[in-house]
């Protein structure tokens, strides 16, 4: 999941929300909506090759 900041960068949350703070974990602050979403393809190629 991906939200743009007020900072203009991109930030990848995970899918799922952090059972111990009820939140969705911080997966990387990128520049440009295209690293963020390379990013999110090789979390989930590793969590399923990894």
């Amino acid at each position: 999941m991906i939200r743009k900041l007020t900072s203009g960068e991109f930030r990848l949350y995970s899918r799922k929300k952090d059972p111990r703070t009820g939140k969705r974990r911080n997966l990387g602050t990128f520049k440009t909506r295209a690293a963020a979403e390379k990013h999110e393809r090789e979390v989930q190629y590793f969590k399923r090759n990894g």
